[in-house]
């Protein structure tokens, strides 16, 4: 407060508000960047499904093409969702979507395994079909994953230790 007829003293600059965690963006901001990732990967994965299956088996073709595509995934993910770059917490990150991936694996494997026992002799196009719909689920399961766990806000002061 300034004296009567003095002058104002000048006001401190105001801190600087915490910068918000990459991944504390809105729910309504990732989802559409999310389902490109999502369109993008699962048509990879089922490219690559397909070719593995011209030389293996579905369950080994599933494991190669979920394996390559999940990496990719994360990787999108991580960048483009959720707004981290830089190489610090790659690892991590990758290590934690590994969790994901073992969450498809199981969906996908058991829609292959269910579709063998009702469908001896599936084509292609049910295998893929198949594969579709477990991959839904997936989906799901992977964005609650990546954004409540993976790349979680942080409370500020925290260290990722």
């Amino acid at each position: 407060m300034a004296s009567a007829g003095g002058p104002t003293p000048p006001t401190p600059p105001s801190a600087p508000a915490p910068a918000a965690s990459p991944a504390s963006g809105s729910t309504r901001r990732q989802l559409p960047s999310f389902l490109v990732i999502g369109v993008l990967s699962t048509l990879f994965y089922l490219l690559l499904f397909v070719v593995a299956r011209w030389f293996t088996g579905p369950q080994a073709a599933n494991l190669i093409a979920l394996a390559v595509s999940a990496v990719a995934n994360t990787a999108a993910n991580r960048r483009f969702t959720f707004g981290v770059t830089g190489s610090e917490g790659m690892i991590r990150h990758q290590l934690q979507g590994a969790v994901a991936f073992v969450i498809g694996l199981g969906l996908s494997a058991g829609a292959l395994a269910l579709l063998d026992l009702a469908v001896p002799d599936a084509s292609r196009v049910v295998e893929v079909a198949g594969l579709v719909a477990a991959n839904g689920l997936a989906t799901v399961a992977r964005f609650l994953l990546l954004k409540v766990w993976v790349f979680r806000s942080k409370p500020s002061g925290l260290s990722d230790s």
